[in-house]
């Protein structure tokens, strides 16, 4: 697969300490910040070809390609994110065909892949922020995107998108920054965190700060909260598989000799093919990102975090900048609902936003978005062409 793919390395813009520190919404503030990203295809001679892609709860910035190279050195860019997560989605003639449009990606603040996150050295100390990193904010992540497309030099993009956690910061992204954006995509997205996904966050927050190694996010010296972040993972992932589709991939494992825990032995394929997701994420992902990133995505509400006072006010802004919204839903989704893109549709609707809502139905749940990409890719193609 890589040597047919086309090899891409990791690229960085880091803010100038002398600008003073990057506030963050919620109070905090860092030193500076370097974000690590990625890009593919050309960009045009009047710049409008661009689209920025937000990723995935526990994406990174490596959309498509080949990447054997850790932009971050922490021994997470296991040889499972080499390829790109959306290699069948994003690419020459693909549904976001890089022949035509000029494609971004950045890990996000507070990532564990190359940009400034609790894994990386406080210049101020010497030492891994851990616990002192400060909670960031699904605006944090439009505002870092906003300082790069600065650095780009580029003014207006075609369109902005993401697909689950990435969807929440696209929003937000053209709430903020109307008149930078044309297009909003937003793949199984919502517009306001429900109490149902907060819950489920919090037991993920809960098994994390259990763990005996994560010693208050300061575990970087002492051993890593492997197994609380493994729990975390497989919460988690029961949400993203349908169990239609998590009955027929756990069918084709067996049960490991090692699968014992202190005092009980793991009996069945489900419960193996859990404790093997589990294993296999803590290798490539830090926790405290982790919490970072859930903890946003807990407190979301895109009128607040777009700095409205209602829904209609927020997307005044896009029907004012002519924004074209398509929404997508997956009809088994189990994690992020399709009552909860029908939410956001009803606020575009109230607003007059332009808007096309499209239903995949599909048996894979909320990983539909990376599995079918012939679902999704036509939509897309087309507002992307036509606009």
């Amino acid at each position: 697969m890589a040597n047919q793919q086309e090899q891409t390395e990791p690229q960085f813009f880091e803010t100038d300490p002398a600008h003073g520190p990057i506030q963050l919404r919620e109070g905090g503030s860092l030193p500076q910040m370097r974000v690590a990203y990625e890009t593919w295809g050309t960009l045009n001679e009047d710049k409008s070809n661009a689209v920025l892609i937000f990723h995935a709860l526990s994406g990174n910035q490596h959309v498509t390609g080949y990447n054997p190279t850790d932009a971050g050195d922490t021994g997470l860019w296991q040889p499972e994110v080499h390829e790109g997560w959306w290699s069948n989605f994003v690419g020459p003639g693909k549904g976001i065909d890089t022949n035509r449009a000029f494609v971004i990606c950045a890990n996000y603040l507070g990532g564990c892949y190359g940009t400034t996150g609790p894994s990386s050295i406080n210049p101020e100390t010497g030492k891994p922020y851990g616990s002192s990193f400060p909670h960031v904010s699904v605006s944090d992540q439009a505002e870092m995107a906003k300082r790069l497309l600065d650095h780009l030099e580029i003014p207006v993009l075609n369109a902005v998108l993401g697909p689950s956690v990435g969807g929440l910061c696209a929003l937000t992204f053209a709430g903020l920054f109307p008149d930078r954006v044309r297009n909003v995509i937003a793949i199984a997205s919502g517009f306001k965190t429900t109490v149902l996904n907060r819950l489920i966050l919090f037991e993920q927050i809960l098994a994390i700060e259990n763990d005996p190694f994560f010693n208050g996010g300061d575990y970087y010296d002492n051993g890593r909260p492997d197994l609380g972040l493994a729990l975390a993972r497989m919460i988690s992932h029961k949400t993203f598989v349908h169990l239609d589709a998590f009955e027929r991939r756990a069918r084709r494992d067996v049960v490991q000799a090692d699968d014992v825990l202190s005092w009980y032995k793991v009996r069945d394929q489900f419960q193996s093919y859990m404790l093997y997701q589990g294993k296999k994420f803590v290798k490539r992902f830090d926790a405290n990102t982790y919490l970072r990133i859930i903890d946003m995505w807990s407190r979301y509400d895109a009128a607040r975090e777009g700095n409205a006072e209602t829904p209609g006010q927020l997307l005044a802004r896009s029907r004012e900048a002519g924004h074209k919204y398509l929404v997508f839903s997956i009809d088994s989704d189990f994690c992020i609902f399709p009552e909860e893109q029908a939410e956001l549709v009803g606020h575009l609707e109230e607003a007059n936003v332009d808007n096309l809502h499209v239903t995949v139905h599909s048996d894979k749940g909320h990983d539909s978005f990376l599995l079918e990409p012939e679902l999704y890719a036509p939509h897309v193609h087309y507002l992307l062409r036509d606009r």
